[in-house]
């Protein structure tokens, strides 16, 4: 095993304790801000020592198969709101509409897998009935983020041969939008119904939910003629964990307790090309 120390606490100073206490045979720097320990010890207990430690310096961690490499895998599977972009679109939406406490508090639950996601998804866009279509414009233009890291992890994947699928719960007109400017081979969300220029509070066709989003996986991968195994997923909500629990890699970014404690990996403080550290 390796053990991956990156984030912005991670110096020399800072994660030399952390490896002694993996037993590191060798520390390697990657970056400024990110270290491969190789030769690392994995029990239960360093696991939870090593965990403890990082929290307090806010280092992400990941011990990880010392034999992965990023050509082992075909497709990456990412979702957007929260992972791909820095936002729930639909809470901002929302907030033009007079109404983003309400509906973020839905979103927040069904994230955390309280709520069922087709129903709360169905319960937050009616909401939004008779919202000018022009917030989805100002959304996209003045609050729409990209997450740190987000160009570098598709570029290098791209280059690397690697299928990118972006797969939401959220909106088309969001992801058709990014696929345009980022390298995205694919990606699929819900369609919101608007007539003469207002939302009417109603998804066209099928909800994305988790099933959709696991299916995506499947299919991407079918495709290809690889298993699932071949796929690097990445996500933050509950909704994410159909299509994670079947990856080769999954990773978990920025995500809710329920997807850390099911994920391969948790990033919580790298941008996602932290992903990339894993296989350097």
């Amino acid at each position: 095993m390796k053990l991956i120390l990156q984030g912005p606490g991670a110096t020399r100073q800072s994660i030399e304790p952390i490896a002694t206490l993996a037993q590191a045979t060798h520390i390697t720097p990657l970056s400024d801000f990110a270290f491969r320990c190789d030769g690392v010890a994995d029990t239960p207990a360093i696991r939870e020592a090593v965990e403890n430690a990082c929290i307090e310096e806010h280092i992400d961690h990941s011990f990880i198969s010392k034999h992965y490499r990023l050509d082992d895998f075909r497709v990456l599977v990412m979702d957007m709101d929260s992972t791909l972009i820095t936002i729930e679109c639909i809470d901002e939406i929302a907030d033009l509409h007079g109404l983003k406490a309400e509906v973020a508090l839905i979103t927040e639950a069904a994230m955390r897998g309280e709520l069922d996601f087709r129903a709360s998804l169905t319960r937050r866009v009616a909401l939004l009935k008779g919202l000018d279509a022009s917030a989805l414009h100002q959304v996209f233009d003045h609050r729409l983020r990209l997450s740190p890291g987000a160009k570098e992890l598709l570029t290098t994947c791209k280059a690397a041969g690697i299928r990118t699928v972006l797969v939401s719960g959220g909106f088309t007109y969001f992801t058709d939008r990014l696929q345009q400017e980022l390298p995205i081979d694919l990606s699929r969300a819900n369609v919101l119904e608007i007539i003469d220029g207002k939302l009417t509070g109603r998804v066209l066709g099928d909800i994305i939910d988790a099933q959709i989003k696991r299916h995506t996986v499947e299919t991407e991968c079918a495709a290809l003629n690889v298993p699932t195994s071949a796929a690097i997923v990445i996500g933050d909500g509950a909704n994410d964990l159909e299509m994670m629990s079947v990856a080769g890699l999954s990773v978990a970014y920025r995500a809710k307790p329920v997807v850390q404690q099911q994920a391969d990996v948790a990033l919580n403080f790298s941008g996602l090309d932290g992903v990339l550290n894993l296989f350097r």
